[in-house]
């Protein structure tokens, strides 16, 4: 089993910056795709952002390319979300997730664990 903690989240005005931390833990997570993923109500959840074991490669959503970088620390087995020039629709519950396939998927089917998830409200 692994275990998904996300922190960082909370309220922020249009075009400011949050960080999004999400440590794992439990089994050996070599090889583990990581990512994070939004939903608001009444919607499916969309694809945020993934990134390699590696950390050498990284794929965002259209919505998210340029405002948003993720990364991850193997020391600290935490994966990071970097949030810059929020707008209001990037409201949402966000979710840390692994998947142990390695290429870059933007499915969440392609995920086999996920966080408790953190709210992100940005205010305009």
């Amino acid at each position: 089993q692994v275990q998904l903690v996300e922190s960082g989240g909370g309220l922020v005005q249009a075009g400011g910056s949050l960080r999004l931390s999400c440590t794992a833990s439990g089994r050996t997570l070599i090889n583990t795709l990581m990512g994070w993923f939004r939903q608001t109500p009444g919607k499916e959840r969309e694809f945020v952002a993934a990134i390699t074991w590696s950390g050498g490669d990284s794929r965002y959503g259209d919505s998210v390319k340029g405002r948003f970088t993720i990364s991850r620390d193997h020391a600290k087995n935490t994966v990071y979300l970097q949030m810059n020039s929020v707008r209001p629709e990037d409201t949402a519950v966000y979710y840390c997730t692994i998947s142990t396939i390695l290429w870059l998927t933007a499915a969440a089917r392609d995920y086999d664990y996920w966080g408790q998830g953190t709210q992100v409200t940005v205010s305009s």
